[in-house]
C-alpha cells in the first residue's frame, strides 16, 4: 500500500471478560471477527478499557461493532435488582462500554450492535431491560436451546416485520422473495433479555410477532440544542454475524456498516475535517 492511499477502517471490537482455567482472559468470538472483515474493515479486538483510555481508542476506529456474550448487561443500570442469579454477568465490560456507546454516537461514528450489543446501546441511552422476556404475559419464549447442535440452535426461529421507510427498510430494499416477503424476513434467536423500555431518541426499525423490540437505531431528538454529529447506528437482537456470508439479509446490513465506517473514515481523514453529507448534527446523547 503506497502512502498516498487509505487504509481499510478500523472497527473496535469490546471484548468480554472470561476466567479461563484459573485466570482471566479478554476474550471476542471468532464469528464476529469474520463479520467485520466481511464488510471490508480491520478488527481491533479491544479489552477492558479505562474512562481516560476511551477517547484515544476511538481515534485509532472509523466504527464499533458491540457483540453479543453469554453474559446480561447489570440490571442496576436500568435501576432493577438481579432477577436470576445463575445467569452470567460481566460488569468489567458494561463498566466502560455504556460510556463509549455515548462517547460514540456524539461522534456520529458507525455502530453496529448485536444482540448484548443491541442491549448495551438501549441501557446506555437510558431504556431498559426485560430480564426474563420469556416470563412477560403475553411474549414468546426468544431463547436458544443450547441443548442442541448449535446449527440448529443458530436456526431461523420466527420472523421480523420491518418499520417501513427506516435504516434496515432501506438497507434491505430490492430484496427478492423469498428472502423478504410482506415486508418480514426470518431471524435465528437466543435472548433472554429483550427491550422493556425503548431510550429516547431510538426508533424501532424491526418487530418480532409478539411485539418485542428486534431492530432499533438511535436518531435525533426534536429539543436539540448541541452540536453532536450523529451517523450509521444499527442495533439488532438477533445474531446476523451467524454464517453472515450465506446470509443475504447479514450480506446487506455488513454491506451498509462497511460503508458507513469507510465513509466516517474519509470524512475524518479529509483536510476540512468535514463530515459526510448522510452524518446529521443530533443532541447529545446521554442516559436518561
Amino acid at each position: 500500500m503506497s502512502a498516498n492511499q487509505i487504509h481499510p477502517p478500523v472497527v473496535l471490537v469490546p471484548a468480554c471478560q472470561r476466567i479461563l482455567g484459573r485466570h482471566p482472559f479478554h476474550v471476542a468470538g471468532k464469528k464476529y471477527i469474520d463479520a467485520v472483515r466481511m464488510a471490508g474493515c480491520v478488527p481491533l479486538v479491544v479489552p477492558a478499557a479505562q474512562a481516560d483510555e476511551l477517547p484515544a481508542l476511538l481515534d485509532l476506529a472509523s466504527g464499533i461493532l458491540l457483540t453479543g456474550s453469554p453474559s446480561n448487561v447489570h440490571p442496576s443500570h436500568f435501576g432493577e435488582d438481579v432477577l436470576d442469579e445463575s445467569l452470567p454477568l460481566d460488569p468489567e465490560r458494561d463498566a466502560w462500554t455504556l460510556p463509549m456507546i455515548r462517547l460514540a454516537l456524539q461522534r456520529g461514528m458507525p455502530l453496529l450492535g448485536i444482540c448484548r450489543g443491541f442491549q448495551e446501546v438501549n441501557v446506555a441511552l437510558g431504556g431498559s431491560l426485560h430480564q426474563a422476556v420469556h416470563a412477560e404475559p403475553g411474549l414468546m419464549d426468544h431463547r436458544g436451546d443450547d441443548s442442541k447442535p448449535v446449527d440448529e440452535e443458530y436456526g431461523l426461529a420466527h420472523p421480523v416485520k420491518l418499520i417501513h421507510g427506516g435504516l434496515l427498510d432501506k438497507a434491505l430494499q430490492g430484496m427478492a422473495e423469498p428472502v423478504l416477503q410482506g415486508g418480514e424476513f426470518m431471524v435465528n434467536s437466543l435472548h433472554g433479555q429483550g427491550v422493556k423500555r425503548l431510550a429516547d431518541g431510538a426508533r424501532i426499525e424491526a418487530l418480532a410477532p409478539d411485539g418485542v423490540v428486534e431492530a432499533f437505531s438511535w436518531h435525533p431528538m426534536p429539543d436539540d440544542t448541541e452540536s453532536v454529529r450523529g451517523g450509521f447506528n444499527l442495533c439488532l437482537q438477533w445474531h446476523p454475524e451467524w454464517q453472515a456470508a450465506s446470509n443475504p439479509v447479514s450480506q446487506r446490513i455488513f454491506k451498509a456498516f462497511g460503508s458507513a465506517c469507510a465513509a466516517y473514515q474519509s470524512a475524518r481523514l479529509s483536510p476540512s475535517g468535514a463530515a459526510s453529507d448522510h452524518v446529521e448534527r443530533v443532541q447529545h446523547p446521554e442516559r436518561r
